[in-house]
């Protein structure tokens, strides 16, 4: 029983952790939502509900120290003028940062931070308050609260002893369907800051709209009023205090004490509707299903060796028609592989939807990064986004977070100009920080651009051969989009001064890096005086795809059909060299080509023969793949090498044929990057030399899967 206990508890705890990522990130929105309207009640009370929620959730799973400071701030958020002081919205992204080194602190089993200085802050937050709850001390009233006998002695013994009494009284919100639940959250609200000595009505009386409480308290009538003012339960609070010697006919007069007109008020209709958000947002978790992201990675698993059987069954049935045309089994054969074919395709889009999230949920970071450090450099900058709902594998997208962070960080360090260096370039005082997403054929594009002062080129290169990444000779035979890739050499910085944010040589070696174990590519766009753009683009890692088949010095390769443009044909006496590179003109357009195979070694007898060129596209430039021959088009399951089954990123995967033969699926953008990056000796062609690269990972991918290509 121990055991199930301690499963159930850990089972608990973590979906508290996953669900409290999302409460953190919604306390970073509704502050900098706060920073942008200031003093809206609105977003200060979803922000309040928010914390009390990650309050009662981190109490179910014992987490004390948490418990109490949400608890503190909760009650900070319900003081009227806390929420319209200017530093609310500090005091919120403070906590945020402290809740979430809490959790964290939980999750590795270590010991939580501090929780003093916040403690301090919300202090200072709640003394500015004014005297928002009206204290009457004595006051005739005509209609006295019937308090019981023993209510009474409680009284009366509690103010003998020097106690500070309050007297609450709590309406009721008209729309709260539950009152009698809804006078228990009072009661439990009000006894964890003092003793309820007093009820009415009492207990087992029926509930009314309205209630009165006399609790013994040593905090403020602020507080207290806070504490009972319960989002969609108390739509009033009034909170009197009680003093005096403590004689029978001082209680007596303050029995008579009628509450007047409440000072705080809840708007009903806005409770009203936040009941029925609320209700509508309950009946929507209902349909939610938490499942663990590797049993999704085992059913799309599942779902590529079924189309791997389809591709057995289909090959036998094509050796069956060849055999015997005529066979009386042949339709039903046809007639159930289509079949199987549509229900295949249908589950792997639903598979594949599952494993594809949209890239909004790593982007809503960002505005609350770009916010700190546009103040830590002292600018002034804004982030805009778009493409926010363009889906993207679950790992690709956590992978990336890292790269992406480097990137913002370093637009508004380093390309966005100071306030007054903007305007003295006539640009608008303010910068802007793009974060943009969109699928471009078989890839995902991550565009982080900025419209800053631009990389000085130049600077790229003083650099350079400073710190001897390169030497002149090479320096100058790289054009500038080249130099450009200088930038992600470790180590490469143009800073003149070490910051917190920049200076270091640290970041964009890691950008490509992480993108480069990705089997992806970054590009950069600069232009002086207007801003820099990088590019991430992405392949899919794991997916099932429509791919072309061809061959090249007898192995069997394959790419993306919706990466082929076009199929031509030409012969060797139609390719042309210019400048070490070889081109085809195509319909009046001059074509550069990528040759997988060797070129003949002779030309006598080789001028006529037939060549295929694969026209693809990538990164909105045409290129054009020599192939020896075509295989046709197939449906791959394809999957991702680590780096021990290859050693090269011109593969970015592999796939098993119905017939046991393994498929190398070609990077595309890391052919044609390193097409245009290698330097050919004299009588070389680029094409030559990409040839080993190529002709190695085939080799030793076949061999490491046990088949042969």
């Amino acid at each position: 029983m121990k055991e199930r206990n301690d499963e159930r508890a850990a089972e608990l705890r973590e979906l508290f952790f996953e669900s409290a990522e999302g409460l953190l990130q919604a306390l970073n929105d509704g502050a900098l939502q706060l920073e942008k309207l200031p003093a809206d009640t609105e977003v200060v009370r979803g922000i309040r509900r928010t914390v009390h929620t990650l309050k009662g959730d981190a109490a179910a799973c014992g987490y004390r120290d948490l418990s109490e400071i949400a608890h503190k701030m909760e009650d900070a958020l319900a003081l009227d003028s806390a929420c319209k002081d200017a530093s609310l919205v500090d005091v919120v992204l403070n906590a945020a940062d402290l809740f979430g080194s809490m959790l964290n602190a939980y999750r590795q089993g270590e010991k939580p931070p501090s929780t003093t200085a916040l403690k301090n802050i919300l202090r200072k937050l709640v003394a500015k308050a004014p005297a928002e709850i009206e204290v009457l001390g004595r006051k005739s009233s005509k209609k006295p609260i019937p308090w019981t006998e023993y209510e009474q002695l409680a009284i009366t013994q509690a103010l003998n002893a020097g106690r500070i009494l309050h007297h609450v009284h709590v309406t009721l919100d008209p729309h709260c369907a539950l009152p009698l639940a809804g006078k228990q959250l009072v009661l439990s609200a009000l006894a964890s800051i003092g003793d309820v000595l007093a009820q009415h009505p009492p207990a087992a009386a029926p509930v009314a709209r309205t209630l009165a409480f006399v609790i013994a308290s040593s905090s403020s009538a602020a507080q207290i009023a806070a504490k009972a003012k319960i989002p969609t339960v108390a739509s009033k609070v009034k909170v009197e205090l009680f003093d005096g010697p403590g004689s029978r006919a001082t209680l007596a007069q303050n029995d008579r004490i009628s509450p007047p007109e409440p000072v705080v008020t809840l708007d009903q209709e806005s409770n009203h509707n936040e009941t029925a958000g609320a209700a509508a947002g309950s009946a929507h978790l209902e349909n939610i299903l938490r499942v663990d992201a590797d049993r999704i990675d085992n059913v799309l698993n599942l779902v590529g060796e079924l189309i791997i059987a389809k591709s057995m069954l289909q090959q036998t049935l094509n050796e069956l028609i060849a055999g015997d045309p005529r066979h009386p089994v042949r339709g039903k054969f046809v007639d159930a592989m289509a079949f199987q074919a549509r229900v295949l395709n249908d589950l792997q889009r639903s598979v594949m939807k599952i494993r594809m999230v949209p890239v909004d949920q790593l982007f809503r970071r960002f505005p609350r990064l770009a916010r700190d450090v546009s103040r830590q450099c002292g600018k002034n900058v804004e982030l805009a986004i778009s493409g926010e709902h363009t889906d993207l594998d679950k790992g690709i997208l956590d992978t990336i977070a890292e790269p992406l962070t480097h990137l913002v960080r370093n637009a508004i360090g380093h390309g966005i100009e100071t306030a007054q260096e903007r305007l003295a370039a006539g640009k608008p005082q303010h910068g802007t920080v793009r974060l943009n997403a969109y699928h471009q054929a078989n890839q995902v594009v991550v565009e982080i651009s900025d419209d800053g002062r631009g990389i000085d080129v130049e600077r790229v290169r003083a650099t350079a051969i400073e710190k001897k990444f390169v030497t002149s000779e090479e320096l100058a035979r790289l054009n500038e989009t080249e130099v450009l890739q200088l930038i992600f050499r470790p180590g490469f910085s143009t800073a003149q001064e070490i910051t917190e944010i920049s200076g270091r040589g640290v970041g964009m070696d890691v950008v490509q890096s992480v993108i480069q174990r990705l089997k992806g590519s970054v590009d950069v766009d600069s232009r002086p005086g207007s801003g820099t753009t990088f590019r991430l683009r992405l392949p899919l890692t794991l997916a099932i795809i429509k791919a072309i088949l061809f061959r090249v010095a007898n192995r069997l390769y394959a790419i993306p059909l919706n990466a082929v443009a076009e199929i031509a044909r030409t012969t060797e006496s139609e390719v042309h060299k210019v400048d070490h590179h070889e081109i085809l003109t195509l319909r009046e357009e001059v074509l550069p080509l990528v040759r997988l195979g060797r070129r003949p070694l002779s030309a006598s007898g080789s001028q006529k023969d037939k060549l295929f060129v694969l026209v693809i596209t990538v990164a909105e430039r045409k290129f054009g793949l020599i192939v020896d021959s075509l295989d046709g088009e197939e449906e791959l399951v394809i999957k991702a090498l680590d780096d021990q089954a290859i050693s090269t990123n011109l593969v970015s995967g592999a796939s098993i044929m119905g017939d046991g033969r393994v498929v190398l699926v070609l990077n595309l953008a890391a052919i044609i990057e390193q097409y245009t990056r290698v330097r050919p000796r004299s009588g070389e062609t680029v094409s030559e030399i990409l040839l080993p690269h190529a002709e190695r990972s085939s080799h030793g991918n076949s061999a490491s899967a046990g088949g042969h290509a």
